[in-house]
């Protein structure tokens, strides 16, 4: 069994609800799920669009990283997600954030997720899961990367 980490954002529809039905189905695959608070953010990217809720989650799972990156994606699918535009709003987003310690760089799917270390929506909720989670790339610890993140980069408004 293999840790991993995704993080969740939702900013269409009831996200408070599309996040709730995710980790429901999420469950099909990963076990022992441990969900970190909730925060709300400001999009990042297209920024005229509503605010995201953001949230990770910490779990088990014997998929492969990429059969969960597929398994993932029709969880989007199911919860109503409709492909739009890079950075474009969105019902559910989820990003596989740590696949244990492995590094993968593949076209398709690259672990650790390439932006998450400049994502105060991503850090945040990871710090809450384990502020000592090393990045397998860098090298560095999760609360590390989130103290280093400039103040004008910070998307955060609130829990």
């Amino acid at each position: 069994m293999t840790t991993v980490y995704l993080a969740l954002g939702s900013n269409v529809g009831d996200s408070q609800k599309n996040l709730d039905n995710s980790i429901l189905a999420l469950q099909k695959h990963l076990s022992n799920i441990e969900q970190a608070p909730r925060y709300h953010s400001k999009a990042v990217g297209f920024t005229d669009q509503p605010d995201f809720l953001n949230t990770a989650v910490r779990a088990g799972t014997m998929l492969t990283p990429g059969e969960l990156l597929a398994f993932i994606k029709q969880v989007e699918k199911d919860s109503g997600r409709v492909e739009s535009f890079h950075w474009g709003p969105r019902e559910l987003d989820i990003d596989i954030i740590f696949y244990g310690d492995q590094v993968v760089n593949k076209p398709n799917l690259q672990i650790p997720h390439t932006e998450f270390a400049n994502r105060d929506f991503v850090l945040q909720p990871l710090c809450d899961l384990g502020p000592d989670l090393v990045d397998p790339v860098s090298k560095r610890t999760v609360r590390d990367l989130l103290e280093q993140l400039p103040p004008a980069t910070r998307s955060i408004i609130g829990r």
